[in-house]
């Protein structure tokens, strides 16, 4: 196969491309998976919560695997399943403290790390060899702009985050001449329905997080910007996009309005 879309003129950009969809049983995997079935693609979505997956493979046309990133035989078990994969789109992941570093709870810390940084590699080390045999693969790392500048409260996140980011550069270079892209997506704040509920452990503290904020970004941006990086000609890589909502200039300056 050449290293180009196997689309004739005519179809949708994924036509023949099987993507797989980590973390996809809620937020921007659920809505990555929504868009890209959308594109064309034959989607595979992975997670922990099956039922929740079967219905969203239901809706669009796709496939739900159960997948723990954390397990390395769940890795395996999805990994044989797959007869090809063209797409990687390693979304899952998660922020699931606030502490500063002096009160800093290393379990937590742990499973940060496990679940954006470990399984990650993971699972990308189990299906380089398909996404190479696919003549025109593509991994995308869901990062944050959490793994390009700290900020207070937010170490453990930050920690792994910038492990992503770190990993996608390495592998970038490890597998440059090869028919195999290395992309990065960094979304600043994105309101979803989990993500800073389990980062705050209340819902009061999850919604102060986004109070005033006009217009954050929400899942369907990000996997607007997803779809878009992965339909572009094969030659063409997007290193690292970076995508904040307006109302965000940076980690610390973010306008909010009185309510």
């Amino acid at each position: 196969m050449s290293g180009s879309s196997p689309s004739t003129p005519g179809s949708l950009p994924g036509t023949g491309r099987t993507a797989v969809v980590t973390g996809a049983s809620s937020g921007i995997g659920a809505a990555t998976a929504r868009r890209l079935a959308a594109e064309g693609f034959d989607v595979v979505v992975g997670a922990r919560r099956l039922d929740r997956l079967e219905e969203l493979a239901a809706a669009i046309g796709g496939r739900a695997l159960p997948l723990d990133l954390t397990d390395p035989g769940s890795v395996a078990a999805f990994t044989a399943a797959l007869d090809r994969v063209d797409v990687l789109v390693n979304n899952a992941g998660g922020a699931f403290d606030t502490n500063p570093v002096a009160e800093a709870d290393l379990d937590s810390w742990a499973r940060t790390y496990e679940v954006n940084v470990l399984g990650t590699v993971r699972l990308t080390k189990a299906l380089l060899p398909k996404l190479r045999d696919s003549g025109a693969g593509d991994v995308l790392f869901v990062g944050s702009t959490a793994g390009l500048i700290s900020y207070e409260g937010g170490a453990s996140y930050t920690a792994a985050k910038h492990g992503v980011h770190t990993l996608a550069e390495t592998l970038r270079l490890e597998l440059c001449g090869q028919p195999v892209r290395v992309i990065e997506i960094a979304p600043g704040m994105v309101k979803t329905e989990e993500f800073s509920l389990n980062r705050t452990g209340s819902q009061e503290r999850a919604d102060a997080v986004y109070r005033g904020v006009r217009e954050p970004l929400v899942a369907e941006d990000v996997a607007d910007c997803i779809a878009w990086a992965l339909t572009r000609p094969h030659h063409v890589n997007v290193d690292l996009l970076v995508v904040r909502p307006r109302a965000q200039a940076a980690q610390h300056k973010v306008a909010r309005e009185e309510e």
